[in-house]
């Protein structure tokens, strides 16, 4: 009787980062913080970028103490001119997690003027700029890159009292598409991250409200807040090769919220 021949399998693609840079924005607490310790976690030096310079010195120093690698930066990612000056002095990077973002919810017959700029101006312009910066450093430099937006379900949906971030955040889904087919001709992959309510500094207060939660959590089939945690594991694989193939889509963790 012949032994039959090993089956040849196919080697899973690595979810590690070894010598790669990933640069951070929002890094000083909350998901970005989580971000950058699941990038350092999977091998990847990261700079970890915010206006309050504290911050981020703080989880770098954490993310030192488990053996990773990190750097603060002091970044204001509004300062479009001053923030192309930074990032042109820095090596280029392989991997962007572009997480700076705020929300101001409020009726969208109370939305001042102040109001759209700030969050506008946060979540789309500064995301669309420094997106800018950093691709054209990779496509110069030949680096087939991951650029990744945190986007969020109100990406995907309406909400009331949240008419401004829905449009900030519907608006970066579209800007990652068309990037993600400009630059696909040259290995840069672009997606996107698109989170229910998580539970960080930012929705803290929002959800001390009883009656919001109740009804957030209603929409959530899986019947519970997001944790930060949630998103770790998605960074990582955008990151990789693991996703080789992976762009122009958003990766929505939202515990069945735009299920149905």
């Amino acid at each position: 009787m012949v032994d039959a021949a090993p089956t040849s399998l196919p080697a899973t693609p690595s979810f590690r980062l070894d010598g790669r840079r990933a640069l951070v924005t929002g890094a000083g607490r909350g998901i970005g913080a989580a971000m950058a310790s699941a990038l350092a976690d999977a091998g990847a030096e990261v700079i970890l970028a915010a206006r309050t310079t504290t911050e981020v010195e703080a989880v770098s120093a954490a993310i030192a103490e488990r053996g990773g690698r990190s750097a603060p930066l002091n970044l204001d990612v509004t300062n479009i001119a001053r923030a192309r000056e930074i990032l042109a002095a820095q090596p280029a990077f392989h991997i962007l997690v572009s997480n700076a973002g705020t929300n101001r919810p409020k009726p969208f017959a109370e939305v001042s003027e102040d109001d759209y700029s700030a969050v506008v101006d946060l979540n789309l312009k500064a995301s669309f700029f420094v997106s800018q910066t950093v691709a054209k450093r990779m496509a110069d430099e030949g680096i087939q890159g991951s650029i990744i937006f945190m986007s969020s379900q109100m990406g995907h949906v309406g909400a009331p009292n949240r008419t401004l971030y829905c449009a900030s955040k519907h608006a970066i889904e579209g800007l990652m598409k068309a990037m993600a087919i400009e630059l696909g001709p040259q290995g840069i992959r672009i997606n996107t991250i698109a989170p229910t309510f998580i539970e960080t500094p930012m929705t803290r207060p929002f959800l001390q409200d009883p009656a919001f939660t109740q009804s957030v959590l209603s929409k959530i089939r899986l019947g519970r807040l997001g944790r930060v945690e949630d998103l770790m594991g998605a960074v990582v694989y955008l990151a990789s090769d693991a996703s080789a193939l992976v762009t122009g889509t958003s990766l929505v963790i939202d515990g069945g919220w735009t299920a149905g």
